[in-house]
C-alpha cells in the first residue's frame, strides 16, 4: 500500500527547544492521520525535503523574520512531490509540484501553496537547491544587491555551501575577473577549484583568514558574498576596495547557540566608502522566473555545476540538519532528503 492508502503519514515535530547546540532528540518522528480533502485542496506524497541551515533559527523562540516552529506539530520546509489525489481545478493526480509543507511524507494542501514542475529535462529535486530558493539566493545576492559587475574580485564565504557554492559560479559568469571562497574542509576546497573553477579557495580553521586574502586578493575585494558573518566578515572588511559591495545572505558563525563575534573595523565601511546589505529571498520570490531563465540555461549546458548532498529515508532530517550546522562534516552543497515510498 502508498502512504495514502493507508491514511497516515510520518512528520517531524520539535518537542522542545534548544537551549544551545541543537540535538537529535529535540525531535520526534509521529504518524499522524492524514486529513480527508476539502474543494480547493491537493494530497502530495513528497519525494524529496529540503533541509537548510535557517531551519535552526526557527527551533528558537525569538522575533525573526520568520515566525518559529511551533512545538509538538508539523514542521515546514521545501518539498517536491507527486499529486495522487486533488479536489482542485487545474492539478491533476500524476502532476509533480513545489511547495512549503514539507518535513513530511505526505502533506494536503491548498492548491494555491504549490507550483507545478516541469521534470522534461531536469530531476525535481533541483528546484529544491540550484534552481530553487537556494539559487535565487545566490543570484539575488550576485546580480542586484553586490551587483558583480566585470573585473569585480568577489570573496564567497561559506563557498562550498548550497547558497555559496552557486553564488561564486554566477559571479563568475557575471564577468568576475577572480573569484574567492573559504570553506570548512581541505575536500571542500579542492571542490570549490577543481569543481566548481573558485580562482581560489582556503579552509578557514586555521586562522589565518587575513593572510589567505592577501594572498588570494592582493588588490583588494571589490564584492563579498557573505553567508558566515563573525571573523571572515571581519577580515574581509580589512582587504575591502574603495566602493565595495557586501551581501549579507546569513551568520553561520552565530548558528546553533555560538557566540556572537563583534566586528571591531566596521568604520572601514566609512572609509572605503563601501556598501552592505543584508537581503531575505523571501522577499523576493517574484523574481523567481528572471532567475529560472537566466540560470536555468546555464544549469542545462554544465556551466553552473552543482552538488546535493542526499540522505536517504524520512528518518534522516534531524542527521541532515545537524550536519548542515557542523562546517567539518561532508556536506557539499545542497542537502536533500529522498524518501521511499512506504509499501
Amino acid at each position: 500500500m502508498t502512504v495514502t492508502s493507508k491514511g497516515w503519514a510520518r512528520e517531524w515535530h520539535l518537542t522542545r527547544r534548544p537551549q544551545a547546540r541543537a540535538s537529535a532528540d529535540d525531535f520526534a518522528l509521529v504518524e499522524a492521520r492524514i486529513p480527508e480533502l476539502r474543494p480547493g485542496q491537493v494530497l502530495v506524497r513528497n519525494t524529496h525535503l529540503s533541509v537548510d541551515p535557517y531551519m535552526r533559527g526557527r527551533m528558537d523562540d525569538r522575533p525573526s523574520y520568520i515566525p518559529p516552529f511551533p512545538l509538538n506539530a508539523p514542521l515546514e520546509g521545501g518539498a517536491v512531490g507527486v499529486v495522487v489525489e486533488s479536489r482542485a481545478d487545474g492539478v491533476k493526480p500524476g502532476q509533480v509540484v513545489e511547495h512549503f509543507l514539507g518535513l513530511r511524507e505526505a502533506t494536503v494542501i491548498d492548491a494555491a501553496g504549490v507550483v507545478p514542475i516541469d521534470t522534461d529535462d531536469l530531476p525535481a529535486e533541483i528546484h529544491l537547491g540550484v534552481l530553487g530558493a537556494t539559487g535565487l539566493t545566490a543570484w539575488l545576492g550576485i546580480t542586484q544587491v553586490a551587483s558583480v559587475r566585470p573585473g569585480d574580485t568577489v570573496f564567497v564565504t561559506g563557498a562550498a555551501g548550497a547558497v555559496g557554492s552557486i553564488a561564486g559560479q554566477i559571479a563568475r559568469l557575471r564577468g568576475a575577473k577572480r573569484v574567492i571562497g573559504s570553506a570548512g574542509s581541505t575536500a571542500k576546497v579542492r571542490h570549490l577549484v577543481d569543481d566548481l573553477g573558485f580562482d581560489a579557495a582556503f579552509d578557514y580553521h586555521d586562522g589565518a583568514i587575513g593572510e589567505h586574502l592577501a594572498q588570494a586578493a592582493p588588490d583588494g575585494i571589490d564584492v563579498v558574498f557573505d553567508n558566515v558573518g563573525g571573523v571572515q566578515l571581519e577580515a574581509a572588511i580589512d582587504h575591502l576596495r574603495i566602493g565595495a559591495r557586501l551581501a549579507l545572505c546569513g551568520m553561520a558563525s552565530q548558528y546553533d547557540g555560538r557566540e556572537p563575534h563583534g566586528l571591531r573595523n566596521l568604520y572601514q565601511l566609512v572609509t572605503k566608502r563601501a556598501t552592505a546589505r543584508g537581503f531575505l529571498v523571501t522577499d523576493h520570490q517574484d523574481q523567481m522566473p528572471a532567475f529560472r531563465a537566466e540560470v536555468g540555461p546555464w544549469v542545462r549546458s554544465g556551466e553552473i555545476r552543482h552538488r546535493q548532498t542526499v540522505l536517504d529515508g524520512i528518518e534522516r532530517v534531524p542527521e541532515a540538519l545537524l550536519g548542515l550546522l557542523n562546517s567539518a562534516a561532508p556536506t557539499v552543497g545542497k542537502v536533500v532528503v529522498r524518501l521511499r515510498e512506504q509499501a
